[in-house]
This record gives structure tokens, C-alpha cells and sequence, in this order.
């Protein structure tokens, strides 16, 4: 009996032990934050704000000047304390389009579905005319078309075949996708990303030279399809935001459809005539890019100097409203400061949200934040602040619900996330991944040594019908998958706050001779 009773007693002591050595997890503030986050949740109403109110967000541009001061009212409005527009280096100029519109006239009349590129001029009045088609792969190519463009409007290339789509354009993550994606990669494997740079490199060499040779022959317009169906149109830019650059040919990005049956038209030696009217306007009064910020500071005497950061970018591309790229992260971020707020959450650490510009041109507004507090990329030198600095939360793959985090090569925060998912195990969040993510934010902190995480979100119609497109609007946002991202990422930042230690962090890394490539 008394063996039993020792066995016992060992037995009750190794659980504790092991319970103690487990993250805590606070589930009395995780089922406060669910409740305020899932019943009285605003996260709606700020992405209309954002969306609808303010409309699409270029850097640079009136529209993001103005929802930048607008979140950061309503962040000081909440209670967030030292709420900010601070610049953080040279952008160059804004551009907008005031109006614009493209038609056939014949041989019958057809509205055209299309976008202007960013940074590009307007055409000073309409131009028509029967258009001009062009088909280079090479600089080569080009001599032919010598002396033959003057005043035209160019077909830029050969349009690809349109598809039809017999799979849904949305799709969630199932069972199987996240198992994969659990893995880790192989190791040795060729980064699946190398490619898709080549690539890019080449196809924007040629651009940059088809570029100087059609306004050498003095083009008046240049149009070129659309790579999505449907009438999605994907525009960016295509023109330089240097102040004092010379302005870019007006150029316009045109639904496949429409593009292919212009195409088809001419080929058949059908007569064809087109008619372009673009306002565009440059901004150069104001070169300065700027990031929204505003704290909940902390209150532990031995902590609050320490940064608990989250966010998203806030500025977007033109097509659209930038809804779900990333308006609909920047709702969440704000959405999740407004519940800790809101139940008077008194944290260890300062927590700090951010809201970026200049994501959509490399990460700009992350970098320059980055870069001016806590460490220069280029010679890897740490500031005060980089030791003081426990982690960032990042949202931006549209408006899918979070399913797990990427853990950016950090496996010493596997234990540490586990523990944060569990609570929400039950509303799919329930994957991490050893594998990086690109293309956003938190890249910025990574590349310092700091620990920087994006979510794993389903994809939903992310990359097929909003991303860049015109149709990046507030009707394409799921509410909730928004609040159940808001709720996570509320936790997340508080038990980020509260720890006792800071996150753990992977070595430093070597200075970077160059800026790094980043794929949008």
C-alpha cells in the first residue's frame, strides 16, 4: 500500500511537472476575447470604412493619405494611446485615375472592360483609331514595327486563350492540403520561388525595352489582356513614382475577352476602331511615404518598454478597393486592439499595431519602419530597440480564416504556438509549418533576426478574382472568417505580451549586400 501511495505521488508530481512546463494559456481571457469578438465584433464596419468610404489605397496617393488619418482617429477613438501617421522615408510622387473610359466604336459599339496602370499618363483627350497589333517576344522583334506606330494604339502582345473554369474559383484548405503543408520541405529542394524569379527578371527586361522603343516611336496608347477570365481585370503599375521622372505611355490592362476579340477581329482583316479616354494625375508635393501606429502600453515595470507588434498593409493597388489586399487584414488588426481594449486588458508588454504603406512597391513602409528602429539590413547592426522587441503578427492573404502560422524557419516557437492554437482548434486553427512565406510584411522583421510570422489563411478566390483586380471589394470579404482571425490574432499578441519571456528568436542574420527580390 505504501509502494501504491508513492507511485502515487510520483505520478501526481511528474503531471505537475509537466503542466508547469507547458506555455501558459490564459483560457478565462481567450473566452473573453471569443465573446467580444464574435458577438460585438466591428470588424465589418471598419473594412467599409477602409473600403467602400475611402476606396482604393496607391502610396502616394489622396485616398491613403486620407483612410491613414481615418484608421488612426479611430484607433485613438478606442483608447490606443500615441496614435501616429509616422513617415518613414522617401516614397516619391502619388498617382491617381479621375476618370476614364475605352470603347470599340467598330464595327459595332462595345463598352470595354478595362484598367489604367499605375503611374502612367493620361492621353490629353481621346484617342482612336484602328488599333495596331504587336507580337515580340524578343528586342529583335521589335524592328519591324519601326516607323509604323506614330500616334497608334498598341495591342502590346498576342493574347492567350481564355479558359473556361470547371473547378470553383474559391477553395478552402482541406484536411490533406494542411498535412502537406505541415511538412517540412525536403531538404536540398530548389526554392520553389527561383523559377518564378528568372522569370519575372526576364519578362520585365523585355518590358522595360518594349517600353523605350514605343515611346520612341511616339505610341499614344498601349493596351494588354488581362491575365484572369471573367472580366477580372489584374492591373499594377507601369510607370516610375520618381519625382521628376518622365511620365509613362498611358497604358491600359483589358479583360481577355474583350482583348481577344479585338485581336481576332484585325487578324481577320475586319475594320476596327477604338477609342481611349484617360484622366491620370501624378502627385509630387508630398514625397514622403507613412505607417499608421498606435499602442496599448504596457504596464509591467520590468516590461512595458518591450514591443508586441501586429498589422497588415493598408495600401492597395487601383482596380479595385483593396479589400482582401489588405484592407481586410488591416480590419483584423484594428478589430483585434479594439477587443483587448475593450476588455480593459492591461498588458505586460506595449502592444503596438502598425499599418503599412508601400507594401505593394517592396515592402516599403515594414522596411523603412524596420530600418529606423531596430536594425539596418545592410550591415545587420542592432539598435537599442531590437533587444526590446518580442514579436510580430501579420495578416495578408485575403479574407480567408486563419488555419495555423507559418513558423518562418523557427521551430523553437512550435511549442510556444501549440499551445496559443489549441483554444481555437476547433474553429480549423490547428497547423504550423516550418516553412517560410513571402511577400509581406513580416519579411521586414525576419530579415533582421526578429521573430515575424504570417498566419496560414485559406485562399478562398485570393489569387483567381481579387488579388490586384478590380474585383477586390468589400462584397468578396466573409465575415467570419474575418472575426475569427480577429479573435485569434487578439490572443495571440496577448499571451505574446504576458509571457514571461520574449519569443525566441532565430541567429542573426549576415549583413545584405542588396534588397532583396520580393514577389507580390
Amino acid at each position: 500500500m505504501q509502494r501504491h501511495r508513492l507511485v502515487l505521488v510520483l505520478f501526481v508530481a511528474a503531471l505537475a511537472q509537466v503542466a508547469w512546463s507547458q506555455e501558459p494559456v490564459n483560457l478565462e481571457v481567450v473566452s473573453r476575447i471569443k465573446s467580444e469578438g464574435f458577438q460585438n465584433s466591428q470588424v465589418m464596419e471598419t473594412l467599409f470604412w477602409l473600403t467602400d468610404v475611402h476606396g482604393p489605397r496607391l502610396t502616394g496617393s489622396p485616398n491613403m493619405k486620407a483612410s491613414s488619418e481615418w484608421a488612426r482617429d479611430q484607433l485613438a477613438k478606442w483608447g490606443l494611446e500615441n496614435a501616429k501617421l509616422e513617415s518613414w522615408g522617401t516614397f516619391g510622387r502619388g498617382w491617381t485615375t479621375e476618370r476614364f473610359s475605352i470603347e470599340m466604336i467598330e464595327p459595332q459599339y462595345q463598352p470595354i472592360i478595362a484598367w489604367p496602370q499605375a503611374w502612367t499618363a493620361g492621353t490629353n483627350g481621346a484617342v482612336s483609331g484602328t488599333p495596331v497589333m504587336v507580337e515580340a517576344t524578343t528586342e529583335e522583334d521589335l524592328a519591324k514595327y519601326r516607323g509604323k506606330l506614330r500616334g497608334a494604339i498598341v495591342l502590346m502582345q498576342k493574347p492567350r486563350e481564355a479558359e473556361t473554369h470547371f473547378e470553383a474559383d474559391a477553395k478552402r484548405h482541406d484536411e490533406k492540403d494542411l498535412a502537406e503543408l505541415a511538412q517540412a520541405p525536403e531538404l536540398g529542394a530548389a526554392s520553389p520561388f527561383e523559377a518564378r524569379r528568372q522569370e519575372f527578371r526576364a519578362q520585365r527586361a523585355l518590358r522595360d525595352k518594349m517600353a523605350k522603343f514605343f515611346r520612341e516611336e511616339g505610341v499614344a496608347v498601349l493596351l494588354q489582356p488581362s491575365r484572369g477570365e471573367h472580366g477580372t481585370v489584374f492591373s499594377g503599375g507601369a510607370g516610375s513614382r520618381n519625382i521628376g521622372a518622365e511620365q509613362a505611355l498611358p497604358t491600359m490592362v483589358v479583360a481577355i475577352e474583350h482583348y481577344s476579340r479585338v485581336w481576332r477581329l484585325l487578324e481577320k482583316g475586319l475594320p476596327v476602331k477604338l477609342e481611349v479616354n484617360m484622366q491620370n494625375r501624378f502627385y509630387e508635393d508630398d514625397s514622403l511615404g507613412y505607417n499608421v501606429i498606435a499602442e496599448i502600453p504596457g504596464t509591467d515595470k520590468k516590461l512595458k518598454d518591450e514591443v508586441v507588434m501586429l498589422g497588415g498593409h493598408l495600401d492597395s493597388w487601383h482596380p479595385g478597393t483593396g479589400t482582401t489586399d489588405n484592407a481586410a487584414g488591416c480590419s483584423v488588426a484594428m478589430e483585434a486592439v479594439r477587443i483587448l481594449k475593450t476588455l480593459g486588458i492591461q498588458p505586460r508588454r506595449t502592444i503596438r499595431i502598425a499599418l503599412w504603406s508601400g507594401e505593394e512597391q517592396g515592402l516599403l513602409g515594414s522596411r523603412g519602419y524596420v530600418k529606423q528602429h531596430f536594425a539596418d539590413p545592410t550591415i545587420m547592426q542592432p539598435k537599442p530597440e531590437h533587444a526590446k522587441f518580442a514579436a510580430y503578427f501579420n495578416l495578408d492573404n485575403g479574407t480567408g480564416k486563419i488555419r495555423g502560422v507559418y513558423l518562418q524557419g523557427n521551430d523553437m516557437v512550435r511549442p510556444v504556438f501549440e499551445a496559443w492554437l489549441k483554444p481555437f482548434n476547433d474553429l480549423g486553427a490547428n497547423t504550423l509549418t516550418i516553412r517560410n512565406t513571402g511577400g509581406t510584411d513580416h519579411l521586414a522583421f525576419d530579415g533582421v533576426g526578429l521573430p515575424g510570422f504570417q498566419f496560414i489563411q485559406d485562399e478562398i478566390d485570393y489569387d483567381t478574382r481579387t488579388h490586384h483586380t478590380n474585383m477586390d471589394l468589400y462584397d468578396h470579404a466573409i465575415k467570419g472568417d474575418l472575426m475569427q482571425a480577429s479573435v485569434i490574432m487578439a490572443s495571440f499578441v496577448y499571451h505574446a505580451a504576458m509571457r514571461e519571456e520574449k519569443l525566441p528568436r532565430k541567429p542573426m542574420p549576415k549583413p545584405q549586400t542588396g534588397q532583396r527580390f520580393t514577389l507580390q
